[in-house]
């Protein structure tokens, strides 16, 4: 992990002045002389920079993100507790953390800090820009506000806007955090944050996915009153509980559920018609958070884009599962964008 210090002050929509940023970054590969060669991930709600970290097999030579082959970056989302500056971080007003004081910040504002550190770094464009879920907000926010920064655009299991149907269970989740009487209170909050990622899993997998993985055996005569799922729902909470904040968690939702495109520029139809990258538009067919039919917007209003499903068991984490279809996809659809004219 690479820390970049930027001492200007940052403005965020909500309207609070953060004076000083720290962005996390993490980098794979080499730039090429042209820097013609650089690949740009976002990451989703709770991963890190780290991306050979959280997302398996890809940044592997041979692969979509091979770093033999690209320079491959990734920075830590605004409001996090991964490096990037978020309520873990030391406030310069107070000199104690932000905690819950820390400001509501959006998508928006995390594409800013990229765009700063793309400046730092010298990047004035990148071959791809690629994210899934929140990673595909920051992506489309980018493509938006500065079309002429991205050649190749890779949108997995996103939207141009964040439905209702999200926004409940993220509020679902809030009211999860809330209902621990030491949510806010360092080190505190850890039964809120498990709870809430109970119910996350729940629009990650759908009924389907855990119908097949969390089926139970039956063993003998007695009634089973603890269920595989049960004990499932439990252990994914404690993992969330153990590595990542409660506070960065609601900033984070919130930060979701602030995402639509179309906000302050006429809608979503005109503000996607901005985008000018070549763009490979990938849903998943079980994924009931952001389904096959909330693709179809960025389809039919960003000119030229190519659509695929994946079929998958796993819902909404198939885009960190279905390494291999993604694969096939991305490369065949980079090998095509190649043999084109810009």
């Amino acid at each position: 992990m690479i820390l970049f210090n930027d001492n200007r002050e940052f403005k965020t929509e909500s309207g609070t002045i953060i004076n000083g940023l720290t962005i996390a970054y993490d980098t794979y590969g080499t730039p090429n002389a042209d820097m013609t060669n650089v690949v740009w991930v976002c990451h989703a709600l709770t991963a890190n920079s780290d991306v050979a970290d959280w997302w398996p097999e890809t940044v592997v030579p041979g692969r979509f993100l091979d770093p033999e082959k690209y320079f491959v970056i990734c920075a830590n989302v605004l409001g996090s507790c991964y490096g990037t500056t978020g309520p873990t971080s030391i406030n310069p007003e107070t000199g104690e953390p932000w905690g819950d004081s820390f400001p509501i910040i959006s998508v928006r504002d995390m594409v800013e800090c990229h765009r700063r550190l793309a400046e730092h770094l010298d990047i004035n464009s990148v071959e791809m820009l690629i994210g899934s879920s929140l990673g595909g907000f920051q992506c489309l926010e980018w493509a938006i506000i500065d079309p002429s920064f991205v050649r190749n655009l890779v949108l997995i299991a996103t939207g141009s806007y964040t439905r209702p149907w999200a926004a409940a269970f993220n509020e679902a989740q809030r009211m999860a955090l809330l209902a621990d009487s030491t949510y806010g209170i360092p080190g505190g909050g850890k039964a809120g944050i498990a709870a809430a990622r109970a119910i996350a899993m729940l629009s990650y997998r759908g009924a389907h996915a855990y119908d097949v993985t969390q089926r139970d055996t039956i063993n003998g005569e007695q009634p089973p009153f603890e269920r595989r799922a049960a004990s499932y729902q439990r252990h994914q909470g404690t993992k969330l509980a153990n590595r990542f904040d409660p506070c960065s968690y609601m900033r984070m939702t919130w930060a979701v559920d602030s995402h639509d495109v179309g906000r302050g520029r006429g809608g979503i139809e005109k503000a996607l018609a901005t985008v000018r990258a070549r763009t490979l538009v990938i849903s998943i067919t079980s994924d009931i958070l952001f389904t096959p039919a909330d693709h179809q917007d960025l389809v039919d209003n960003i000119s030229g884009a190519i659509y695929h499903e994946i079929d998958s068991d796993f819902g909404h984490d198939g885009f960190l599962i279905e390494n291999k279809l993604l694969d096939k996809l991305i490369k065949d659809f980079l090998t095509e964008c190649n043999q084109q004219p810009l």
